[in-house]
């Protein structure tokens, strides 16, 4: 900073978005300089990036964020600037003008980056200063495919192995040793500070790495430092403050949330129904959640003229994409081989369905996708200002709002663990953190009773 003052560069692409990136390049550099932060560039960004996520921040976010920094970067090896004002960059997240009340039409949603494979968006395929990491990185691919796990988490086990890799400086992957992982995991925890959640992700990402890619014993880990664990109570919103924030919804996103609230969902299960999700006779939702693990839900009765009112304005929209010769809806590769015309038929449709088509660089095909969480963030947090609530409301805290009012409904917590998708039920125990005891009862035996 000098005088007031902040210099970067910003090409023309970015400058409507300056305001933003001044705000996350201020956040990285205070940062680097609260933390001590060295390394190369890309150890820098990966920690500050892992740092947003701990705190919270959505992956639209911290994709902005590190677009700002590496932007940042090239400005100190090219030396051209502009200078743009301290005072022109907002500490608020600046929020693009929507339209106002709940009977307001959205803006166009814009088309998701293109893609002709369902696993092509993960960072694995970036490349290397070693072609031999890039080989073991391709087979880390190979392995999560053939598995059928999500892009998610490819994605993830991707950006920790890379980081991994950078953090030994490429050291060849064949003289890799359990000490490289325990020096990993304790830089992690005692110079990044990282969470406990975080440090085991990083955990289980290497242990399959070496495992499935390297295909060798991952050794004991014993006198590793670990993060410190804290005790995580969500934040859990009111019917009064639910009723509120979608007074302030415009459709869709006020049907999202309802269902995201009377269904428990989370976010991407709720954008990734499709039409043979919902048996409007048997009035049950069937929900593909975590792991490809299926459930069964009962559809909210109070919204089941909206689902309806929703389910032809998918048909219409699905019926003007075959008039104009449009290729259908994305679906994963295995399916979409399988069934070559599954992708323009009904029951395949998303729910939930962006206006605009995506265009397909590979083939030009046409293609429509999903409504994009981030504008759901967008307006949802727009709706949370409007309704004053002084909460940080994200779209997970419906889902931890439903299961709080079952439980506060007297269901029984194995119940709510069934309803949720938890494998474990240390996972749903959380809740009863969030639900103050409300009858104390007198001790007995149970032979008395």
């Amino acid at each position: 900073t000098q005088d007031g003052c902040v210099t970067l560069i910003l090409c023309p692409r970015y400058r409507a978005r300056y305001t933003d990136y001044l705000k996350w390049l201020r956040y990285f550099l205070d940062f680097c300089e609260k933390y001590h932060v060295a390394g190369s560039e890309s150890e820098r960004i990966d920690l500050f990036l892992n740092k947003l996520q701990q705190k919270g921040q959505s992956e639209q976010k911290r994709q902005q964020a590190s677009q700002a920094v590496s932007l940042y970067f090239v400005m100190l090896k090219g030396g051209a600037s502009v200078t743009l004002p301290v005072s022109s960059a907002p500490c608020a997240q600046p929020m693009a003008r929507q339209p106002d009340g709940p009977g307001s039409m959205p803006p166009d949603t814009p088309p998701v980056p293109p893609r002709h494979s369902f696993y092509n968006v993960a960072g694995y395929q970036e490349t290397s200063d070693s072609p031999e990491w890039d080989e073991v990185m391709a087979k880390l691919a190979a392995e999560i495919k053939v598995r059928h796990y999500s892009r998610k988490t490819l994605q993830t086990y991707a950006k920790w192995s890379r980081q991994f890799q950078r953090f030994l400086k490429s050291k060849p992957p064949a003289e890799l040793t359990t000490a490289d992982v325990k020096d990993y995991l304790t830089w992690l925890a005692v110079k990044c500070q990282v969470a406990a959640s975080t440090q085991n992700q990083a955990f289980n990402s290497l242990l399959f790495l070496f495992r499935h890619a390297l295909q060798r014993d991952f050794g004991e880990l014993r006198d590793v430092p670990r993060a410190k664990k804290s005790l995580y109570v969500p934040v859990v919103l009111s019917r009064a403050e639910i009723d509120a924030i979608l007074a302030h919804l415009y459709h869709p996103y006020g049907l999202i949330v309802k269902l995201l609230f009377g269904c428990g969902l989370r976010l991407f299960e709720c954008l990734q129904l499709r039409v043979r999700d919902f048996n409007f006779d048997a009035g049950i939702l069937t929900v593909h959640g975590k792991g490809k693990k299926d459930r069964t839900l009962p559809l909210p009765e109070s919204i089941l003229d909206d689902l309806h009112r929703q389910m032809q304005r998918v048909k219409e929209l699905h019926e003007k994409g075959l008039e104009q010769g449009y290729d259908g809806v994305f679906l994963d590769d295995a399916m979409e081989k399988k069934y070559p015309k599954a992708p323009k038929e009904l029951l395949h449709q998303w729910f939930f369905p962006q206006k605009d088509l995506t265009p397909v660089a590979e083939n030009g095909q046409l293609r429509r996708a999903h409504v994009h969480e981030s504008l759901l963030q967008k307006a949802l947090y727009l709706a949370v200002r409007k309704a004053n609530i002084p909460k940080r409301v994200t779209a997970h805290t419906f889902r931890h709002s439903y299961a709080t009012h079952l439980l506060q409904a007297n269901y029984d917590i194995r119940t709510i663990q069934t309803k949720l998708g938890h494998s474990s039920l240390k996972t749903t125990m959380i809740y009863t953190h969030c639900v103050p005891v409300r009858t104390v009862k007198e001790a007995r035996s149970p032979l008395d009773f």
